[in-house]
């Protein structure tokens, strides 16, 4: 009788510590989901279902995740270095990039200064373990991705050296060589998210008022030869 009743008392016990714990997660992974986007992640990186390569490529199954392992992305030099030694995302080495990208990685393509507050870490990395392809967000893939741009516009064949010409413009604020100070270097871009991202800027996509008036004066012709140029540019 005396267990019976202690297993009356315990059950209820377990199940109240546990939906704490269950809300406790959920909680982190929603404000990590908030972070994913006001932190501005999601503008180069997509998850979830509908998640793709971009300027980034797609954060899916990432913890754990081999460096350099997505197939078809055109991965930085720094980083198919660090990938071919072996480099693998768990959550300590994926905490240490987040901090401080170009520390961890220099010469890394991405130019984000880094996550300094440990609590927003901890949330960006609990949402970024939720994540597969099969993920449903309930931010409809956290950030609407750039929209997509015609097929007959993306099949422009772009002239390189005339994209290098008209890339003078582009030096007054991205380096030449790669290297940022806040501002993203776009030498080895995939072509293809290189046009999208102009398009995104030309038709007020995105909000930058200098790239949206740099990018109203080109015409598709000019932005597919500026992304065929910097595609050549190897780090």
């Amino acid at each position: 009788m005396f267990l019976f009743i202690r297993k009356l008392f315990i059950a209820p016990l377990v199940l109240f510590l546990a939906f704490p714990m269950v809300a406790l997660a959920d909680g982190h992974a929603a404000e990590g989901e908030r972070l994913f986007r006001s932190l501005r992640c999601a503008g180069c990186h997509e998850v979830g279902p509908e998640g793709r390569n971009k300027v980034g490529p797609h954060l899916n199954e990432i913890i754990g995740r081999a460096a350099g392992a997505i197939e078809g992305f055109r991965y930085s030099r720094a980083m198919v270095g660090r990938a071919e030694d072996g480099l693998i995302w768990d959550e300590d080495m994926l905490r240490a990039f987040l901090v401080a990208p170009a520390d961890f990685l220099p010469r890394t393509r991405m130019a984000y200064r880094g996550v300094r507050n440990e609590d927003d870490i901890d949330h960006l990395m609990i949402f970024l373990a939720t994540l597969t392809p099969e993920t449903n967000l309930g931010t409809a893939n956290v950030e609407p991705s750039d929209p997509e741009i015609a097929p007959d516009i993306l099949a422009i064949e772009g002239n390189v050296e005339y994209g290098q010409y008209l890339s003078s413009t582009c030096v007054t604020c991205h380096q030449a060589s790669g290297d940022s100070s806040g501002i993203p270097p776009i030498i080895n871009w995939p072509a293809n998210a290189f046009v999208t991202v102009l398009h995104a800027y030309k038709n007020k996509d995105r909000d930058n008022v200098v790239m949206q008036q740099i990018t109203s004066t080109l015409g598709n012709d000019e932005i597919a030869a500026l992304a065929a140029y910097y595609e050549s540019i190897q780090e």
